[in-house]
């Protein structure tokens, strides 16, 4: 394979691993969403855990109790929910940065070996011009003793 197509390979191997790491970018975006989410989940149930304790310290009947204890039941299985949404979104995070770490294996490979096939080229090159240089030095050299 040629320089120029390696170098096209590794194009796209570029374009391929970008657009990996912008699935990693949102996948994490996606799962400090859903982290917030939980948060104002289990801060606003602690708010409203709070404010009943105030009212059933000033006096609260029963039907409204179990209301407020329904309300809270709700809350938390909000929460249960969104802890199981974060989890996968925690999940889908992961698999994304593995397949973006492993694209990125992959574009290093390329372009290492559009590195050797380089330096294996200025080698070649080097040697010749060498050689070029010799048989000048040779022929010179031969003409000096002629």
């Amino acid at each position: 394979m040629s320089t120029k197509q390696l170098e096209q390979v590794a194009q796209w191997e570029r374009s391929k691993e970008d657009k990996l790491a912008q699935d990693y970018y949102l996948a994490q975006k996606n799962v400090q969403d859903n982290q917030r989410k939980l948060t104002g989940l289990q801060s606003y149930r602690l708010d409203y855990l709070r404010q009943l304790q105030q009212r059933a310290n000033k006096g609260l009947g029963a039907m409204s109790f179990g209301q407020h204890q329904a309300f809270i039941d709700k809350l938390d299985s909000a929460c249960t929910q969104q802890t199981r949404v974060l989890a996968q979104a925690r999940a889908a995070a992961e698999q994304r940065k593995g397949l973006w770490l492993k694209q990125q294996q992959k574009r290093k490979a390329v372009e290492m070996l559009i590195d050797k096939k380089q330096q294996l080229q200025l080698q070649r090159e080097a040697r010749q011009e060498q050689a070029m240089l010799d048989e000048i030095a040779t022929q010179r050299f031969v003409r000096k003793q002629a």
